[in-house]
C-alpha cells in the first residue's frame, strides 16, 4: 500500500522535509508493509525552494542584496530550464538584521539580483515564491536591478525603499534586461489585495513589516505616485489588478514589468514538484501545518494537496500542530481523518519543542487507524 506524505513546514518548529520524515517514520515503524513516499510541499512561501530541491531541483547559490542593502548569500533552485527563486530568502523578515522592521527603507533590489542569477543561468520560466516579505516598495527595487531606471526630479537615481518613491519624477524601463522579454514569470500567490486603499499593500501588511499608521500613509501615497507612472510608462494600470498588493507590491511590478502572471502558490509548488504523478497507485495522502486554520482555507499548501487528491479519488488525513477548523469545515475541504498535536501535547511549548517525536507518534497513529484499514 503506497502512502505520500506532504506536508508543509511547521512554521518555528520543523520544515517540510522534517515533518514528512518524522511521520513516515512513525508509518514505517508501525507498518513495516507501507510503501510510503515523502513529499514535503509549500504554497509560495518560505520553503518554497526547499520543496524544489527535495523534488529533484539543483540548488544554485548565489550572493545578492538583502532587505536593507546588507549582502545575503541566496538559494535558488533549477531544473531543466526552470529556476525557482524565493523572495523570502533574500528580502523577507528573516533577513532583517537583528529582526528590526525596516517599513520605509526595505527593498526587493535583491530578487531582482537573484532573478538576474537564474537568467545567467540559462533559466527560461522563472517561479518566483512571494510569501514572507520584509517590503513595501512595489517591487521597485526588484525592477531597479534588472535595469529599469527610477529617478527623482533631478535626474539623481532614485534610494532603496518604499518611501523613496514619494520623490519618483520619472521612470525609464530602456535598460531592462533584454532576457526578461524571452522568459516565462509565474509567481505564486494566493493574496488577491489591490495595491492602494485600505485594502491595499501599505494598509494590510505594512503593519505586519512595523509600519505605524503614519508609515502606513506615507508608503500608500508613494505606492500611488509609483503606480501612476508606470501607468504612464507602460500603458498598465493594473493597481486594482489582484494580487497586485502581493509581498508589499511586488505582485504589481511584477505584473507591470516583468510581464509575470500569478497563480495560486500550492497548485504552482504542485505542478513543479510533480505531485499529481506521485498520486498514481496511492491509497492515501497525509499533508499537514503548523496551525490549520480559516486562513488555511484560503489556499494554504495542505488545502491544495486535498484538492490534488480529490482529482484522484485519494483519501486524505491532514496533521496539525493545532486544529482550529470545526469538523464540518475539515470534511469540507477534503479531509477524510484529522490529527492534531495538540491532543498528544497540550503546552504549546512542549509541543513546539518536542514536534519530530509527537508527529512520529501521529505517523504511527495514523498507520493503525481506521482510515488505513478502510483503504487496505
Amino acid at each position: 500500500m503506497r502512502v505520500v506524505v506532504a506536508p508543509d513546514k511547521f512554521k518555528g518548529s520543523a520544515s517540510a522535509a522534517q515533518v514528512a520524515a518524522a511521520i513516515a517514520a512513525g508509518l514505517r515503524r508501525a507498518r513495516p508493509d507501507l510503501d510510503v513516499v515523502e513529499m514535503p510541499v509549500a504554497d509560495g512561501g518560505d520553503g518554497t525552494v526547499a520543496a524544489a530541491l527535495a523534488a529533484g531541483f539543483a540548488p544554485v547559490r548565489t550572493t545578492a542584496e538583502g532587505p536593507t542593502a546588507e549582502p545575503v548569500r541566496a538559494t535558488f533552485a533549477l531544473k531543466a530550464g526552470t529556476a525557482v527563486v524565493e523572495l523570502a530568502d533574500v528580502a523577507g523578515l528573516r533577513r532583517l538584521p537583528g529582526a528590526r522592521p525596516a517599513p520605509l527603507t526595505a527593498s526587493t533590489y535583491g530578487v531582482g539580483q537573484v532573478i538576474a542569477a537564474a537568467l545567467d543561468r540559462g533559466a527560461t520560466t522563472i517561479v518566483l515564491g512571494i510569501g514572507g516579505s520584509a517590503t513595501t516598495d512595489g517591487g521597485a527595487g526588484m525592477v531597479q536591478a534588472l535595469g529599469v531606471r527610477l529617478a527623482d526630479e533631478r535626474g539623481r537615481d532614485l534610494p532603496r525603499g518604499g518611501a523613496a518613491l514619494r520623490d519618483l519624477a520619472a521612470v525609464d524601463p530602456a535598460g531592462m534586461d533584454r532576457r526578461i522579454a524571452g522568459a516565462r514569470l509565474l509567481v505564486a500567490s494566493d493574496v488577491d489585495n489591490k495595491l492602494l486603499g485600505t485594502a491595499g499593500a501599505a494598509a494590510v501588511f505594512g503593519p505586519q513589516k512595523g509600519a505605524s499608521p503614519a508609515d502606513v500613509a506615507l508608503l500608500d501615497g508613494a505606492l500611488a505616485r509609483w503606480s501612476a507612472l508606470t501607468a504612464s510608462v507602460t500603458g498598465l494600470d493594473l493597481a486594482a489588478a489582484p494580487g497586485a498588493g502581493a509581498a508589499g507590491g511586488t505582485g504589481f511590478a511584477a505584473m507591470a514589468y516583468l510581464g509575470a502572471r500569478l497563480v495560486p502558490g500550492a497548485d504552482l509548488v504542485l505542478d513543479l514538484i510533480g505531485f499529481d504523478a506521485a498520486l498514481t497507485g496511492a491509497r492515501l495522502v497525509i499533508t499537514g501545518e503548523g496551525s490549520l486554520d480559516r486562513q488555511s482555507l484560503g489556499g494554504k499548501a495542505p488545502v491544495g494537496v486535498a484538492r490534488a487528491a480529490a482529482r484522484h479519488g485519494v483519501p486524505v488525513a491532514v496533521v496539525a500542530g493545532r486544529i482550529l477548523l470545526t469538523a464540518r469545515e475539515l470534511a469540507a475541504a477534503g479531509f477524510a481523518a484529522a490529527y492534531s498535536l495538540a491532543d498528544l501535547e497540550p503546552d504549546p511549548a512542549v509541543s513546539i519543542a518536542a514536534a519530530a517525536e509527537l508527529l512520529e507518534r501521529v505517523g504511527g497513529q495514523v498507520a493503525l487507524g481506521p482510515l488505513v484499514a478502510s483503504v487496505t
